[in-house]
């Protein structure tokens, strides 16, 4: 029996599609509209609710349990908490501190404590991840590369705990993602000036733990990037998930922009 602890975005979606007629597992819903929940094996369970999670699990004899999407950071002073909860706590509001890289691998030493396993989020979607090339008929320029190669270094910059996973260059402009996402920066990146023809990259952290929370693109992406003038996206390989792969490549085609995994 696997555990899947499941939060926003796609990517959780597209796991559960994969395996829930070929695995044994429970759902740990932690998404806000409870999107699992037509599932029986599905719990909806606040993130404060560490001991009724480990409950859970327990109870079902789960000893593996894999983390995919993004859970939102509670305000812990409004945090309904368990007696676990009120355990852990202070360990965790410390790590968070120091940023998303620090609370997760927190969380996974907690379930560790509990004799829990964490697995690889991409045990069983091993083909969202993707080898080195160029995947669109347009290729990076000249100038692209200077981009890239700006925007890259501003992301080795980054503090190495924070949640900087994703950087737009163009020229000497750099802008780095923040704690609201890739796709509210995109949004924002339309009212820059000297920005447009940009490059978007979108990197795992420093320090990132390749079991979970690697960045995720896909065709909601480049129509992202379409709408906000940037000309390409370029991933590391085998360290990001790529949703709508055969859509996505047809979309930058048809847009001329293109996609490189470095």
């Amino acid at each position: 029996m696997i555990g899947l602890i499941f939060g926003e975005t796609d990517f959780p979606k597209y796991i559960y599609k994969k395996i829930k007629d070929k695995k044994r597992y429970l759902i740990i819903d932690l998404t806000k509209k409870k999107l699992f929940r037509k599932d029986k094996d599905s719990f909806s369970v606040s993130i404060g609710q560490l001991g009724k999670i480990i409950s859970i699990l327990k109870q079902h004899n789960c000893k593996k349990v894999l983390l995919a999407g993004k859970v939102q950071k509670p305000n812990f002073s409004k945090l309904r908490l368990d007696f676990k909860g009120v355990y852990y706590i202070p360990r965790i509001i410390k790590k968070a501190k120091l940023g998303d890289v620090a609370l997760l691998k927190e969380i996974i030493d907690i379930f560790k404590k509990e004799r829990i396993q964490t697995i690889s989020s991409t045990i069983f979607t091993p083909e969202l991840n993707l080898s080195k090339g160029n995947y669109s008929k347009l290729k990076p320029n000249l100038k692209d590369k200077i981009d890239i190669k700006n925007a890259l270094k501003a992301l080795n910059k980054s503090n190495q705990y924070s949640h900087i996973q994703a950087a737009v260059g163009k020229n000497n402009i750099v802008i780095l993602e923040k704690r609201e996402g890739t796709q509210k920066m995109l949004k924002k990146i339309k009212k820059v000036k000297n920005i447009a023809k940009g490059v978007l990259v979108k990197f795992p952290k420093k320090k990132q733990d390749y079991r979970i929370d690697l960045p995720t693109i896909g065709l909601k992406t480049l129509k992202q990037c379409k709408m906000s003038g940037i000309k390409g996206i370029v991933l590391k390989h085998k360290r990001n998930i790529f949703l709508d792969k055969t859509k996505s490549i047809n979309y930058a085609n048809k847009n001329k922009m293109f996609i490189l995994v470095k």
